[in-house]
Parts: C-alpha cells; structure tokens; sequence
C-alpha cells in the first residue's frame, strides 16, 4: 500500500509512529520558575551526538494553562535545564502514570509515587530509581511545523548510572530493561542483545 501525507492513510488507525519504531522513551523531569517539580515522557527523544553528548525531544501538543505547549517546555524556557530519566520495565507504571494530563500545580513524581533525587550540576530534580539519568543544560528550543510542536536540544552536563547496571566496566541493559515505545498504545522492553562487529574493525 502507499498513500500521500496530502491524501492521508486509508487503516483505522495512524501507522507513523508505528513504523518509526522502537523508540526509546525520554522521561524528562524539570523544575518550573516557582520551583515546582514536573515529570513526563516523550517518545520523540534521542541522543543526536556525543562529544560533547547532546540530547533532543520534542513536544507536540499544548495545555490550557501552558499557552502554546506543556508542563515540560515551559519550565526549561524559564530555567534553561532539563534532566532526562531512563524508563526501566520496572518503572512502566509509573511513567504511565505521569504522562497524564494534570495540571501544572500537580508534582508527577508525587502522583506517581516516585522518590525524587537532586541533579549534581543543574538545579532540578531526577527519579532516584532510574537506572541512569542524564542533567542538561538547554541549547535551543526550535519551533517545528504544525500546531505546537517544539523541538528542543541539550547538552549532557553530568551522567547518573546505577552501580548495578555496569558489568566488567559496560552498562548493561539487560539488568534494567529499558521500555521502547512502539505504535498506538505498544511498548516493548528490551532483554536480548547481539554484537555485530563493524566491517572496518
């Protein structure tokens, strides 16, 4: 089957991000200007580069309190920092349950009943049970087409592993599963990995 952007698709149901899938899950917590704590996640996320390591996400929709976005891109407009969590299997409910639509004076990390710990090099707070959490610090945020959509890139300023997730000096995924988002409501975690070695190694 084929069909145009312009046309639209013929299924019941948007295949887009279905096909571009698995695609890791940023769970990206912030603190706002009047040092309120938001957490939520965002499957549009990515490492773009890593020397020096940058991180982008972007958010697509808006909230009624929020103007033209959410929770999320408001705060680092106000503060300029960001920490991005990584979603273990372990942690599905809770980073479910922060993706709700609540309102800014709502704290996820309480809702969700996650124990918060504080960033190391940027004033913000990080879930103490992430298996590994990168603090950034804002390099743009870029308004993309369509009705609110910001596209938002950062700087990796200090890195958060848990102790247990490193085998022989290798973070080890296996240990923590971290969850992939698929299409419509899927989700998959990862627990096998291969090596391929590189033609020119």
């Amino acid at each position: 089957m084929f069909y145009t952007t312009e046309a639209g698709h013929p299924l019941p149901h948007n295949p887009f991000k279905a096909i571009v899938s698995p695609r890791p899950i940023g769970w990206i917590s912030t603190r706002g200007s009047d040092g309120r704590d938001n957490l939520a996640p965002y499957s549009f996320f990515n490492a773009v580069a890593d020397n020096p390591p940058q991180v982008v996400f972007s958010s697509t929709s808006a909230k009624p309190d929020r103007g033209d976005t959410k929770d999320t891109v408001a705060n680092i407009r106000d503060t300029g920092v960001f920490c991005v969590n990584i979603v273990s299997y372990a942690l599905r409910d809770a980073m479910n349950r922060s993706s709700g639509p609540w309102g800014r004076d709502v704290d996820e990390f309480a809702d969700a009943q996650l124990a918060k710990a504080p960033c190391e090099t940027i004033p913000c707070a990080r879930v103490a049970a992430a298996p590994a959490a990168l603090e950034c610090r804002l390099i743009s945020i870029t308004q993309l087409k369509g009705d609110n959509c910001f596209m938002v890139l950062g700087e990796v300023t200090g890195t958060h592993i848990a102790d247990d997730c490193i085998i022989d000096g290798r973070l080890n995924v296996t240990r923590y599963q971290p969850l992939a988002r698929l299409g419509y409501r899927d989700y998959a975690r990862v627990e096998d990995v291969f090596d391929l070695k590189r033609p020119s190694d």
